[in-house]
């Protein structure tokens, strides 16, 4: 029998804060080379504009085996779709049997907002009390959602093309997560007011100027994931401590990465960490209040495996889904 898992269902059993704490091992699991983790295979859609990625991962610490298969469609809004759709298939690793089936969609953002937030824990300020986010959609929620999980905010910004969409979200969000939160119509504003910035958008080019940021920021970049689209420019690279998910990922999928090395601006070397080396304790996250970190995510199936894993255990545990036959 499978257990069929629905995006309401997970709705109702998944926590931020535990999410948080399963990408959190996954990221020093993945580190600590105790993953099978192939890069991704994805198969662009250009007709359509958009591209599917299938992303398979194991964990070995707590037998975790995942393959996500997930679309990202940036034109969705003109059918009342979400940009991200995603199904996850969950196997027993002792096995290889089929153990659940799950909506990934919501999963996808949940993992994505996690992994902020564990960048955020590491990298951000400790007394860091305001932040900005770049979009207004599904991911942006989860990244701000994550972040009070790991700073004690106070105040946030929003930015994004679509007015209306960005102040839903500001009244969505502030009661939601009880903070004041401010759409703003001038990016510099929000750039220069926040210490934590996380950029959630479909853009290929980049949505702000680095000179605009100040010192001490903490940004996460987690729109872009091809090589020819960035959310950053050059100089926010240059400025910034960078720290990835994973070296061989971002080099090959973030555009923010790829750009200025091949145009000469920046070698591989610029890549300060991945996540994992700093939870890990391998690598140092932030010295002092003064350097600029950017986490850059383009996604990893571990994250997808480590959370779906839990789902299907918290799941059994609250009776949750629906069993079929195959």
């Amino acid at each position: 029998m499978v257990l069929i898992i629905s995006r309401e269902d997970i709705e109702k059993i998944l926590t931020m804060e535990e999410t948080i704490n399963e990408v959190e091992k996954a990221f020093k699991n993945l580190s600590l080379g105790k993953v099978i983790m192939p890069i991704r295979s994805n198969i662009p859609l250009k007709k359509y504009s958009g591209i599917i990625y299938y992303m398979p991962a194991y964990i070995e610490e707590n037998d975790a085996l995942a393959v996500k298969v997930v679309s990202v469609h940036p034109e969705n809004y003109k059918y009342n779709l979400p940009t991200t759709q995603a199904t996850i298939l969950l196997n027993e690793a002792k096995t290889g049997r089929l153990l659940a089936i799950m909506e990934g969609g919501y999963i996808t953002a949940m993992r994505t907002g996690a992994a902020s937030g564990v960048a955020t824990k590491y990298l951000a300020k400790r007394n860091a009390k305001t932040a900005g986010i770049f979009g207004a959609g599904i991911q942006a929620r989860t990244q701000l959602w994550a972040l009070t999980k790991v700073r004690d905010l106070e105040k946030a910004y929003v930015y994004d093309v679509k007015r209306d969409v960005m102040e839903k979200y500001a009244e969505e969000m502030s009661r939601k997560l009880g903070i004041d939160i401010k759409p703003v119509t001038d990016p510099k504003k929000l750039v220069e007011e926040s210490e934590i910035i996380c950029t959630a958008t479909t853009s290929k080019t980049p949505v702000f100027n680095g000179e605009w940021l100040i010192e001490g920021t903490h940004i996460n970049g987690i729109g872009a994931h091809t090589p020819d689209a960035r959310e950053l420019d050059t100089i926010t690279i240059k400025r910034s401590k960078v720290v990835v998910d994973s070296y061989e990922a971002c080099l090959k999928e973030a555009g923010e990465l790829i750009i200025p090395i091949n145009e000469g601006e920046i070698t591989k070397d610029k890549i300060y960490a991945e996540l994992g080396e700093i939870v890990a304790g391998i690598k140092s996250g932030r010295v002092n209040d003064k350097e600029i970190t950017l986490f850059k995510s383009v996604g990893l199936a571990i994250q997808d495996a480590a959370t779906a894993l839990k789902v299907y255990e918290k799941a059994l545990e609250n009776k949750i889904g629906r069993e079929v036959k195959l």
